[in-house]
């Protein structure tokens, strides 16, 4: 089983990479696609896989990821040039939807479907 959720995780994470865009965070650049996407993607995620949404502040703010079957997952982490010290504040849903908009997380979360349904 556990197993099957590491896979199922990695095929989250890698259409998570393909669907980030401009679309899914105004801070979205080529050179780092992680950019600005913690809130909406931590939000997919949780649609996704369950789990808990967790925050740690930043210099830069309210960092969002996940805790699933309780292992963190940030999947934006790249977006830092430096570690992560993480506080694992529990958060939820609407304080996650504090950093991104409706349009953005629907975009997101279509595209990341789509292409999980197409593997």
């Amino acid at each position: 089983m556990v197993n099957d959720e590491c896979q199922e995780v990695e095929r989250l994470y890698k259409s998570l990479i393909q669907s980030w865009s401009i679309h899914s965070s105004s801070k979205w650049t080529q050179e780092t696609p992680a950019k600005g996407q913690c809130g909406v993607t931590a939000l997919v995620v949780h649609d996704l896989l369950g789990g808990e949404i967790r925050k740690t502040e930043l210099p830069e703010g309210w960092h969002y990821y996940n805790i699933i079957s309780g292992k963190r997952y940030d999947f934006t982490a790249s977006q830092f040039d430096t570690c992560i010290t993480y506080m694992d504040i529990r958060s939820n849903r609407d304080e996650a939807m504090l950093d991104t908009n409706e349009q953005q997380y629907h975009f997101l979360k279509k595209r990341v479907q789509r292409i999980l349904t197409m593997d």
